[in-house]
């Protein structure tokens, strides 16, 4: 089996490559931009053509929230194009495409314990484990948009599909929260971060795991369950909270200040709430899904 993963050099690219090795099945075909530029239709086709693979994990995108406000354009191209030049492409060789998308195709609202669709508070979610599949996708910035796009091109070109939802992605490799706050500590006595934003912290290994159960599961090729999921660690909590774990779990004293998101202005609006409903795919691929925090001790010991 040929499994070829588009974005090799990101975080999610690197974390698959972290565990490849223990699939000795699978014929893993590990593409950068510079191999596979998903913004270009004919070097999709020339690389699918010479390794004609049976999956492809999309794990490339325009990933920079903010900047995306300045050059939509080069978000649209990635996030958007791109998925469009595959899905195009994976029906050409039939191969089914597996798609990573965002918690920020949403924007819901979050206040005292119950999640909203909008900001008056008068629509509480249908789930209260989180936002659910079917709920209707309303992003607020021009990144959320350009990846809502890439999920409704590859629906419009090629149905088999998986797109897969995720949120607040860390790992040892590239550039995350963790590392970020991490680098912070080494600098500063104190640091402020946002109290009032809720979501799920996701180990980028976790979810390399999961594609990989996707790709060798019966369930794959049954064509009524393609469509979109959600995945992340299991529970929530705010990027104060995200923050003081991974200090703790690190033993780095810091004076750690909560403050709103008004407080820490941002180009991009981020979402105020983002936990993830992950039934679907715990049921569809008899999956279980770790604590965040187990998955961050995981995670944050091979520092």
């Amino acid at each position: 089996m040929v499994v070829l993963i588009a974005g090799a050099n990101g975080q999610l690219g690197q974390a698959i490559q972290s565990i490849s090795g223990k699939y000795s099945e699978i014929d893993f075909v590990f593409c950068s931009s510079s191999k596979l530029d998903i913004t270009n239709l004919e070097n999709c086709q020339a690389v699918f053509s010479t390794h004609q693979p049976h999956f492809c994990i999309n794990a490339a995108a325009y990933t920079a929230v903010d900047k995306a406000e300045s050059e939509p354009s080069k978000a649209f191209d990635s996030n958007a194009n791109g998925p469009e030049n595959l899905a195009i492409t994976c029906k050409k060789h039939n191969t089914i495409l597996i798609h990573i998308s965002t918690d920020f195709v949403f924007d819901a609202y979050f206040s005292e314990g119950i999640a909203y669709y909008d900001r008056e508070y008068r629509l509480p979610l249908r789930s209260n484990l989180g936002l659910t599949e079917t709920d209707v996708p309303f992003p607020s910035g021009v990144y959320g948009l350009t990846k809502l796009q890439g999920e409704q091109a590859i629906q419009a070109n090629w149905e088999k599909y998986f797109i897969i939802r995720t949120s607040w992605v860390y790992s040892q490799f590239g550039n995350n929260f963790m590392k970020t706050m991490l680098r912070l500590a080494s600098e500063r006595d104190s640091l402020s971060v946002v109290a009032d934003q809720i979501g799920t912290p996701t180990n980028a290994v976790d979810l390399a795991e999961v594609l990989i159960k996707i790709i060798q599961s019966p369930n794959t090729h049954q064509s009524s369950n393609f469509g979109i999921y959600n995945f992340s660690n299991e529970g929530k909590c705010s990027w104060y909270d995200f923050a003081a774990a991974i200090f703790h779990q690190k033993g780095i004293k810091i004076d750690l200040k909560p403050i709103s998101t008004a407080a820490y202005p941002t180009a991009a609006k981020r979402p105020a709430y983002s936990v993830l409903d992950k039934t679907k795919i715990k049921n569809t691929f008899d999956i279980e899904i770790s604590e965040w925090q187990t998955s961050l001790a995981k995670c944050i010991n091979q520092f």
